[in-house]
């Protein structure tokens, strides 16, 4: 098996474990039966758990935020609905079978206090996010403190759907978000004297 099939298969396979079960529960024997590639392959490939914990958290990262790019860029026109379809594809995220909540503030759970590495992931893709939702809301016409606002509607819908096992969180903050872009219009608007 070529090095980048094994990579694959191994990051795959740990992606899906870490994700459902948990860092700390699942030990390297568990990913090399999952990804079918041998004890020796996976250290060859990933020589520490934590070196694999870093591959895993960077390739999600990556994948997520393009999977959440994509979205907006696929279904918004307006920059308002381009805003808005961020939490309409944090809904269908929820209602995924395989949805734990966000894996970023699940490792930093587990790691955050003994890992400056995950410590340091979790924040560079909190950040990117937070950014790109300011990014989004600034070409919507408000202040990027009202990117952060927003951003904190989406973190807080993902722990609430992890915690709740239901959807619904995403609806609530997205007419919460709604709510502060009206605000903004209305402060625009000239009242008769």
């Amino acid at each position: 098996m070529d090095t980048d099939l094994a990579r694959e298969r191994i990051l795959d396979a740990a992606e899906d474990l870490f994700y459902a079960r948990g860092i700390q529960a699942v030990g390297m024997d568990v990913i090399r039966d999952a990804s079918g590639v041998t004890l020796r392959r996976l250290y060859q490939l990933f020589p520490s758990k934590g070196d694999l914990v870093e591959a895993y958290l960077a390739r999600r990262d990556s994948r997520w935020l393009q999977n959440l790019a994509t979205h907006v860029d696929t279904v918004a026109e307006t920059p308002q609905e381009r805003l808005l379809a961020v939490f309409d594809w944090l809904e269908d995220w929820f209602t995924q079978p395989d949805f734990h909540g966000c894996a970023f503030i699940n490792s930093f759970g587990e790691l955050g206090g003994t890992s400056p590495q995950v410590a340091a992931l979790t924040r560079h893709h909190k950040d990117t996010f937070h950014a790109y939702l300011r990014e989004l809301t600034t070409a919507a016409g408000a202040a990027a403190d009202t990117g952060t606002q927003i951003a904190l509607l989406a973190e807080g819908a993902m722990t609430t759907a992890a915690i709740s096992g239901t959807p619904a969180a995403a609806r609530q903050a997205k007419q919460a978000a709604q709510l502060l872009l009206l605000t903004l219009d209305t402060r625009h608007v000239a009242f008769p004297s």
